[in-house]
């Protein structure tokens, strides 16, 4: 996402809420607590999940050095997994529930009829597919292009409350900073340091696992460079 996007995302963009479709039958509700494992591959293989409530980090770590990397934290109205609803393949990841989550189990190839037979579903559910596409591909440009700072300056702005209080930050305003360094691939002393400099130049505000959003404006203005 080029940095006039991100801007054009946080002045124009209402995110829309997913609803779990009325027409999907043969539900489960599961509930996890904060701190557990949620889904694993074996799961997905057999069933698609829809994300009512919580957050649950998706992820991916280095068994030779530990280091993390978030993929994506579901929330209310992602689904999971896309990748193995389309290919049948396993996919290798580890899901952490960071805060109590209630979500929809499905069959998952009660999931793939619906995709071919159902236009209401297809209607949603496409659109929320190349979402996901263009968040990974996002995920790769900043790795790849952006140091540890302007990572963070492109996370907050995805991250605005766009619909009610500017100041909010959706998804990472309660994260940890270990949580917000696996999410731009980087370390929390690291982190710890650049949130620090966003802080001294009157970006955003920090109170213990709190950000809060002080000065759009001179968040706008960074982003253009």
């Amino acid at each position: 996402m080029s940095n006039k996007n991100i801007i054009h995302d946080i002045v124009s963009e209402n995110e829309p809420i997913l609803q779990l479709p009325s027409l999907v039958s043969n539900k489960k509700i599961i509930t996890y607590k904060q701190g557990s494992m949620a889904f694993d591959s074996n799961d997905t293989m057999e069933y698609f999940y829809f994300i009512m409530s919580g957050k649950i980090k998706i992820s991916q770590i280095n068994p030779q050095n530990a280091k993390e990397q978030t993929i994506k934290i579901l929330t209310r109205g992602d689904m999971y997994d896309t990748v193995t609803l389309l290919d049948g393949e396993e996919h290798d990841y580890i899901s952490t529930v960071i805060e109590d989550s209630e979500v929809v189990e499905v069959p998952i190839e009660h999931v793939r009829e619906l995709i071919n037979n159902d236009a209401s579903f297809k209607s949603f559910f496409f659109p929320y597919l190349a979402k996901q596409m263009r968040s990974i591909e996002d995920l790769s440009v900043d790795l790849s292009l952006y140091d540890v700072y302007n990572r963070l300056l492109r996370l907050i702005a995805r991250n605005v409350d766009k619909s009610k209080d500017i100041s909010r930050l959706n998804l990472i305003d309660n994260l940890s900073h270990e949580e917000l360094a696996s999410l731009v691939g980087s370390v929390r002393k690291v982190v710890n340091r650049n949130l620090q400099k966003l802080k001294n130049e009157g970006v955003i505000e920090l109170s213990r696992k709190h950000i809060k959003l002080k000065n759009l404006q001179d968040l706008l203005e960074k982003l253009k460079y």
